[in-house]
């Protein structure tokens, strides 16, 4: 397990370690990751998993996960499918489900440790300050009522007013042609491109803090791919929203992230910055999913 020096929150860096009659390389890097990450919990982070064990049923499927994520960060977290990326989301939202459970460690956020929280409590937080992309948008959305009053209707939930002016500024903001159409329209009169683009900007129209985007362009072609992933960078850019990205795509993780964690069967194999994973890659599982990954060009 390669694990640099949490990529925001402090600029440390791990020593030179070498195996002793106690301890193996992997357990010696585990014990001075751990003690490090006790000196460099800021408050600068804003969300902030802490070893963090999610079993289902009894059975662990992520084991002792640890990252930080800075307001305004994007990290992606790439991995193979099964490999735990999309139940770190899940949990720090409340939506594991039947039989998920964050088993041992925290899952940091505003001082507050969200496994813990009720479901009362979590529902103030869900939707206002952390939001949440997946796969098909277009899912999301019922077929027989127009887009314009599914949003009208969720924003009167979190209490947000003048919903229709709200929706149709940010529309223009994140780029999004024709918001008035886009507002009167039925999801399915729109493309599965134009469906999650909507879906992207509807849930940056509480300006969340924290958007977990599961991969949200997994579903597209290349050029609407591109279109999305300029639309979550701006959505960044607007309102300083921190993203935590999940994928199987190095490409994508390559133009959008700051910081990536490397995941293989629930475990971190990687964890750093960007260049320091997938321009200085330390394990060979992270080489052999850099040698197969395309390459998207910023433009």
């Amino acid at each position: 397990m390669s694990l640099a020096a949490p990529p925001f929150c402090a600029e440390l860096s791990l020593p030179a370690l070498k195996s002793t009659g106690k301890h193996t390389v992997q357990q010696n890097s585990e014990i001075v990751f751990r003690q490090m990450r006790i000196v460099v919990k800021e408050e600068s982070c804003i969300i902030d998993y802490s070893h963090v064990t999610i079993s289902y049923n009894g059975r662990d499927v992520v084991s002792d996960v640890s990252f930080t994520v800075k307001p305004g960060e994007i990290l992606g977290i790439v991995g193979e499918s099964g490999s735990g990326k999309s139940t770190l989301l899940r949990a720090a939202m409340g939506l594991l489900g039947q039989g998920g459970l964050v088993t041992r460690g925290d899952i940091w956020y505003d001082g507050k440790d969200l496994p813990d929280l009720s479901p009362k409590e979590m529902r103030k937080i869900n939707g206002d300050e952390i939001s949440m992309i997946f796969q098909d948008s277009g899912a999301s959305f019922a077929p027989i009522r127009t887009i314009g009053s599914q949003i009208e209707e969720a924003l009167a939930a979190h209490r947000q007013p003048n919903q229709r002016d709200r929706a149709i500024e940010v529309f223009e903001k994140l780029g999004l042609r024709d918001p008035e159409k886009i507002w009167d329209s039925y999801p399915f009169e729109m493309s599965g491109g134009m469906n999650q683009r909507i879906g992207i900007a509807a849930a940056m129209l509480t300006q969340p803090k924290i958007l977990m985007a599961d991969e949200p362009t997994s579903a597209l072609d290349a050029a609407v791919q591109k279109q999305a992933l300029d639309e979550l960078l701006l959505a960044r850019k607007l309102y300083g929203t921190a993203i935590l990205l999940v994928t199987h795509d190095i490409s994508v993780v390559r133009y959008m992230a700051d910081s990536v964690l490397v995941l293989r069967h629930g475990k971190m194999v990687e964890y750093g910055t960007k260049e320091q994973v997938l321009d200085h890659p330390r394990d060979a599982y992270t080489k052999q999913l850099l040698s197969a990954a395309p390459h998207i060009m910023r433009a």
